[in-house]
């Protein structure tokens, strides 16, 4: 079934709800979804809701211009999106397979629903799996003289593809500033720890020499700073000492794959909300 997805978040007040469902009241508009959520810390309030297209008299254009003087009245922050468009994701790994893997394997299976209409990689390993799926594999090198002029090639692959989202899928590689800041909160990555502990390299072998009960994942947005943008979702598995380096990232393995997933459906899905470094998700 065919939705419209408002999203909104703005200044906590009275009669924003009411506001809004009489809005969608007035236009005959059918709500499958709604969720909402009041922050009392920042004082913001976020919405979310599921209208059946079919419902509303007019398009999704037709909606923006009827819902602007709503949005100015309460300043929100919105957006609305169509569920039939489908989002373009571009997704970047390096050797490792098992997140690429597994989200090839969903959307393969029509469990994404988005168009990946490329990979790109700064090693080769993985092109025939890519290429099996049918999607266009790109092979970026990465000279650790001079990183720039591969993360130019990246973003010209980018935008030629018109990515509407880019999944860092084990791609063992810093992005430079200037992208990250280009495609805020539309970089998706995968940290083989629960942030914000273990940040960097080699969190499993942090995790055994700290002697955790506990490893997790953590997908999150990408920012400047390393390992510290705004959390999408998390998951652990509980570990003991008996478990050596090599189990722990076998167990972790499972981890990530799941929590890039759910990370990346509730994205695409427009669940998640970003204020001042934290996430809102409605899944």
């Amino acid at each position: 079934m065919r939705t419209f997805r408002l999203v909104i978040a703005c200044p906590d007040g009275v009669g924003i709800v009411a506001k809004v469902s009489n809005f969608l009241a007035t236009y005959n508009g059918w709500i499958t979804e709604a969720s909402h959520h009041s922050d009392p810390q920042s004082g913001w309030f976020f919405m979310r809701h599921e209208i059946r297209a079919d419902s509303l008299p007019f398009d999704i254009e037709g909606f923006r211009q009827a819902f602007a003087p709503i949005a100015a009245e309460f300043s929100m922050q919105w957006r609305i999106t169509d569920s039939a468009v489908k989002k373009r994701v571009v997704l970047m790994a390096s050797r490792e397979s098992h997140c690429l893997a597994d989200l090839l394997h969903r959307w393969h299976s029509d469990e994404l629903d988005c168009d990946i209409p490329c990979v790109i990689s700064n090693h080769n390993d993985l092109r025939s799996m890519v290429e099996w799926h049918g999607i266009p594999f790109f092979h970026v090198p990465v000279n650790p003289q001079d990183k720039q002029a591969a993360f130019d090639e990246v973003e010209r692959l980018v935008k030629a593809h018109a990515a509407d989202v880019i999944v860092l899928a084990r791609y063992m590689q810093i992005l430079p500033a200037q992208l990250c800041s280009e495609y805020s909160e539309r970089v998706i990555n995968i940290h083989h720890s629960f942030l914000p502990s273990f940040v960097g390299a080699k969190p499993y072998h942090q995790a055994s020499l700290r002697g955790v009960k506990l490893i997790g994942a953590t997908s999150h947005y990408v920012t400047e700073e390393l390992d510290a943008g705004p959390i999408i979702e998390q998951d652990v598995v509980r570990v003991s000492h008996r478990d050596s380096i090599e189990e722990m990232v076998r167990l972790g393995k499972d981890v990530e794959k799941m929590v890039l997933a759910r990370g990346l459906r509730y994205h695409l899905e427009d669940r998640v909300l970003v204020r001042n470094n934290k996430t809102v998700v409605f899944n």
